[in-house]
């Protein structure tokens, strides 16, 4: 049987308590699988200036040790401890990104490192330093692990002596991490063909995954303004067809580069990321409804969005809603996506956002060329257009009727609010959208060049801004907010706990996580049509299964990290804890037999481990 160390906290408690053996007990010498060198970025350092030490970890090869933030709370960390001159203050360390490998023995993917890797430690050195010579020592601990078992965790040990003084040149260990990395040997080509290989089946999943996001309910009301768009447009001819299909890709396209580009930003400022997160911010979510409510008003007629006449001229026409109106469609659309989770987007994000900058981008633009694919199909065959019914009077009724297929989104969107601001607040919002409708209703009626409509255009602009400002500003006294629970829940749910969760799974209790929010359309689907059953709540009740529920409605750091180290950054995310197996991930949508089957098996297995 296989010797795995971390498969239950007990056993990683066994094996920090050899790690933190009495120094004149020797390690065995085949514990040890890594090495630690130190080195420094100068020669010498004038005092009152800053030094960079980097910690080399060279594993063997065949062998890998945990990140410095395992997937799991029980696995032993990587972890550099310095010892410094006196008056000297402490070190700031910064350790590598973890890579993330599958093993035999797990069944989740596992944040490790392997190969030769550097932490880097921030030293300052003190003003009043006098020159000469100051030691360094480092300590490592580690634990290794290979396909077969994880030994017993150790450290390794390095010196290092800074010199303060005059005349200090750089060395080869300023270069930066990545940089050092990409000139390695064999573990890294390696590293990198394997995130290439990844990369690719990433851009694949997210290409398939942005196609079925088109047929998700969160896209459905501007799905069916689209399709209104391009009546239209087949009414004007082919080459109109081919210029709003390109508009409206280009808008999908253009806002996944910039959820990227704030994916990005957000990561290397250390918040949290992931698919549809600005959904947690009230801000966001009240500038959404603003959007849809103009959209409605728009549909039914109150006023109309036009290019400036210069720039229509360019676009081949005169003054008339065109290249403009297509692409603000296409930002739209995948805004409103934003909640929605489809099959395979989440395993196309969540490996995009673990990786570098340029994957990143990758594959962002292959769910947004994934959902722009029917629009780029359409403008390289716009004879298609010909499938399409022809524009007519029927045209102005369906125009309406889709404005209420809008206000219904803009409904949700206040019951997303409802859980993040007070009931003040959010009826403050309801009245600032109510005379955003009424001044635009005003200007629509009043006589052109009239000080009324110059008033209410005014007005329209205020009344477009304070919903806005009301909800941000009622973020930080949220706490309390929320949307009422239903008054009759199947599944007794309790709230997230990662520690408990494990510790139960350790003693032999499954345990199912269900992450969710108030704004993530397809987890109330999934609530709806599978998890409150009364099949589900039978097996849950049954096999002793404790379902916890974490809402990550409002922004959660605890979830954030969870999400994370299982390799997700958007929701739905479900997982069981398994008695004596690793947890077992399920996909966005599931169904009842799925799950059902599961928890019998975790049963099972529970049951197997107790009678050992």
């Amino acid at each position: 049987m296989r010797t795995l160390w971390y498969r239950t906290p007990v056993l990683a408690l066994a094996a920090l308590a050899f790690g933190v053996a009495p120094a004149g007990w020797a390690q065995p010498p085949d514990l040890e699988k890594a090495s630690l060198t130190l080195a420094a970025d100068r020669t010498a350092y004038a005092p009152g200036s800053a030094a960079v030490v980097v910690a080399r970890v060279a594993v063997e090869d065949g062998w890998h040790v945990n990140a410095n933030v395992p997937t799991f709370d029980y696995l032993i960390p990587t972890e550099l401890g310095l010892t410094l001159p006196e008056g000297w203050k402490a070190a700031a360390i910064t350790y590598p990104r973890a890579a993330k490998r599958t093993f035999t023995f797990a069944e989740e993917p596992l944040a490790v490192y392997d190969g030769t890797v550097e932490i880097r430690a921030e030293l300052a050195v003190p003003a009043g330093a006098a020159a000469g010579g100051y030691p360094v020592a480092a300590t490592v601990q580690y634990q290794a692990c290979d396909e077969q078992q994880c030994l017993p965790p150790t450290e390794a040990t390095a010196r290092l002596e800074l010199t303060v003084g005059s005349g200090g040149t750089p060395t080869s260990a300023a270069a930066p991490p990545d940089a050092a990395a990409a000139t390695g040997g064999p573990a890294a080509t390696v590293s990198r063909r394997a995130a290439l290989s990844a990369g690719g089946f990433a851009i694949l999943l997210g290409i398939l995954g942005g196609l079925i996001l088109n047929a998700m309910p969160c896209v459905l009301p501007v799905l069916s303004l689209k399709v209104f768009g391009l009546v239209q447009s087949a009414g004007h001819g082919r080459r109109e067809v081919v210029r709003g299909s390109l508009a409206t890709a280009a808008g999908i396209l253009v806002s996944f580069w910039g959820l990227a580009a704030a994916a990005v930003a957000a990561r290397a400022a250390g918040a949290a990321v992931g698919w549809g997160v600005q959904f947690q911010r009230p801000g966001f979510v009240a500038f959404l409804a603003v959007v849809v409510v103009l959209f409605c008003l728009n549909l039914w007629g109150l006023f109309e969005i036009t290019l400036p006449w210069r720039v229509a001229r360019l676009a081949g026409g005169g003054p008339r809603e065109g290249v403009a109106g297509h692409f603000a469609t296409g930002l739209f659309a995948t805004l409103m996506a934003t909640p929605c989770s489809a099959p395979f987007l989440g395993t196309a994000v969540g490996f995009a956002l673990g990786q570098e900058v340029g994957i990143v981008i990758a594959v962002f633009t292959a769910i947004g060329v994934g959902m722009a694919l029917p629009y780029l199909l359409l403008a390289a065959w716009p004879g298609a257009a010909r499938l399409l019914p022809k524009p007519g009077p029927w045209m102005d009724t369906l125009k309406g009727a889709m404005g209420f297929f809008l206000a219904a989104a803009a409904v949700w969107l206040l019951y997303v609010l409802a859980s993040q601001v007070s009931a003040e607040r959010r009826a403050a919002v309801e009245l600032a959208l109510l005379a955003l409708g009424l001044l635009v209703w005003m200007r629509h009626r009043a006589v052109v060049g009239s000080s009324l409509r110059r008033a209410a255009a005014v007005g329209v602009l205020a009344a477009a801004v304070a919903p806005l400002l009301l909800a941000a500003a009622g973020e930080a006294g949220a706490a309390t907010a929320g949307a009422a629970e239903p008054a009759r829940r199947l599944i007794a749910w309790v709230p997230f706990d990662g520690a408990r969760a494990e510790a139960l799974a350790a003693r032999g209790t499954p345990v199912f996580v269900d992450v969710t929010a108030d704004w993530c359309f397809t987890c109330k689907v999934n609530e709806r049509w599978v998890l409150e059953t009364p099949e589900v709540a039978a097996a849950f009740r049954e096999h002793g299964v404790v379902p916890m529920k974490a809402d990550w409605t409002k922004k959660d750091r605890e979830i954030s990290d969870f999400l994370a180290a299982h390799g997700r950054y958007g929701i739905p995310f479900y997982l069981l804890y398994r008695p004596g197996r690793g947890p077992h991930l399920f996909g966005e949508l599931i169904t009842r037999d799925e799950l059902i089957a599961e928890v019998r098996a975790a049963a099972a297995t529970a049951i197997g481990t107790n009678l050992r």
